[in-house]
């Protein structure tokens, strides 16, 4: 058996990278990456909590967890395609305002 440690660990480096990603980047679909990293990494813990404690109620709110990233990614990416037909650059710090 792996201690539950050593997952905490892993979901710990995984979070910072993530957070990491989203500060230094300034691509969008690089930003997106990274956040669903940081999302994969919250439901590492999750399970390893709900794991330690015999309940399946980590597992259900990483269910949950997943149809949101799901819907997030739709969107988001719906959104980026749409910017890059009408400007074909993207760039996090020229959407700053918003402006067409």
């Amino acid at each position: 058996m792996v201690p539950e440690s050593h997952y905490v660990a892993l979901s710990a480096v995984l979070f910072v990278i993530g957070v990491v990603g989203v500060l230094i980047r300034r691509n969008p679909l690089v930003i997106f990456m990274a956040i669903e990293l940081m999302l994969n990494a919250a439901n590492l813990a999750l399970v390893a909590f709900g794991q330690r404690h015999g309940t399946a109620q980590g597992q259900a709110l990483v269910f949950f967890v997943m149809c949101v990233a799901a819907a997030e990614v739709a969107v988001g990416l719906a959104i980026i395609v749409s910017i890059f037909r009408m400007r074909r650059r993207l760039s996090v710090d020229e959407l700053s305002l918003m402006r067409w």
